[in-house]
């Protein structure tokens, strides 16, 4: 009998499906993704290409929401801390609206997911991945 994944491999598994995912819907024909905050254009994967939170990942709630993130390089998610504010100003002209003060709100919700659950987002990503160009 196979064994069980742990929690936390789920939600490593579930990270990384889930930032590909993001990576790749917003790149190009040609794989090349621009960072939503200062604009840098590299491929999608590697070259410092990540999953950028607008809401920090801690919040379980918005760990997972497409609204929530967008590619960004390394230096604006990491070394510039996610560019926070510049981020915010960009979902509120993306959306038409205060995207960002929505996503605040919702961020102070609490959410228990079970590990079935973890398990359908991993297949609901891989699925969106597949469907993906490149």
């Amino acid at each position: 009998m196979a064994k069980k994944p742990s929690r936390k491999n789920l939600i490593k598994k579930l990270d990384t499906v889930f930032s590909e995912y993001i990576r790749r819907k917003y790149a190009n024909k040609d794989g090349i993704v621009k960072c939503f905050t200062c604009s840098k254009k590299a491929y999608w994967k590697g070259q410092g290409m990540q999953n950028g939170h607008f809401i920090s990942r801690a919040s379980r709630i918005l760990r997972w929401d497409e609204d929530n993130c967008r590619p960004q390089c390394y230096g604006c998610n990491c070394m510039r801390y996610g560019q926070q504010y510049v981020f915010a100003q960009n979902l509120n002209k993306e959306f038409g609206y205060d995207k960002a003060d929505e996503l605040l709100q919702k961020s102070r919700q609490t959410i228990k997911q079970l590990d079935f659950e973890l398990i359908e987002l991993i297949e609901h990503y891989k699925s969106l991945v597949e469907k993906l160009p490149n």
